[in-house]
């Protein structure tokens, strides 16, 4: 292979797959990129910044999930903003005892294709028609639209996780059913324009993160049901 097919290649397989999702908002920006040609330059040039950006929001890269039983993972790419404990919303269906609520807060410019956290069966989905605060908000987790998810094991634990939309989102994408049997780190759905997910873990199981650290969806163990180590603590350096 010539040199010039290896860089070509290379450059090929470094661009991420967009999501299905994203083709007609990318179609959609071309097309007003087009007209906005046939008025200015500069507003073309605008366009077609915008027309890149909307491919790379829609990215859709693939992932190496870890597969050993009783690891839990990211269901999103984002900064860890939040962990506390609270009592799950009714909305799951995983009872009324506290458990670690861990917040993963997605910015415009991080992929948001959204994975299941832990292998299992849909038991509950709930979906909320609200608001658009600041998903950075503490009120976000109870005035957002969001999208409600619970899930059992096959071993008897439950988990929730939580699509909630942000100031910019409009649109939360679920695409699995109740009932449905999915996979740790397989693709559920997306939420478009800035968002947070919200994961609440079994109960008596301590997280593996810290606020302030960076999660990859679908890779980034958030907690592991068989590690005995309590929550972890750390520092900016």
């Amino acid at each position: 292979m010539a040199k010039e097919d290896n860089i070509l290649y290379t450059i090929i397989k470094t661009i991420p797959p967009i999501n299905n999702e994203g083709w007609k908002f990318i179609a959609l920006f071309a097309f007003i990129t087009a007209l906005l040609g046939l008025i200015s330059c500069a507003l073309f040039w605008i366009g077609l910044i915008l027309t890149v950006w909307c491919a790379y929001f829609f990215r859709d890269p693939v992932r190496t999930v870890p597969q050993r039983a009783g690891l839990i993972v990211s269901p999103a790419d984002g900064l860890v903003q939040k962990i506390v404990r609270v009592v799950p919303p009714a909305q799951l269906k995983i009872g009324e005892t506290e458990r670690v609520r861990i917040s993963i807060f997605l910015n415009v410019f991080d992929v948001h294709v959204n994975r299941v956290p832990l292998a299992g069966k849909i038991t509950s989905l709930f979906y909320f028609p609200g608001a658009f605060f600041n998903a950075s908000l503490d009120k976000a987790s109870e005035e957002n639209e969001r999208q409600y998810i619970g899930l059992a094991t096959p071993e008897g634990h439950t988990i929730g996780f939580v699509q909630i939309a942000g100031l910019v989102a409009r649109r939360i994408l679920c695409q699995i059913t109740q009932g449905q049997e999915v996979k740790t780190g397989e693709r559920f759905g997306l939420i478009r324009f800035g968002s947070r997910v919200d994961v609440y873990l079994p109960e008596n199981v301590e997280p593996l993160v810290i606020v302030g650290q960076r999660a990859v969806g679908g890779e980034t163990i958030l907690a592991d049901m068989q590690s005995t180590e309590t929550q972890r603590v750390g520092n900016a350096v």
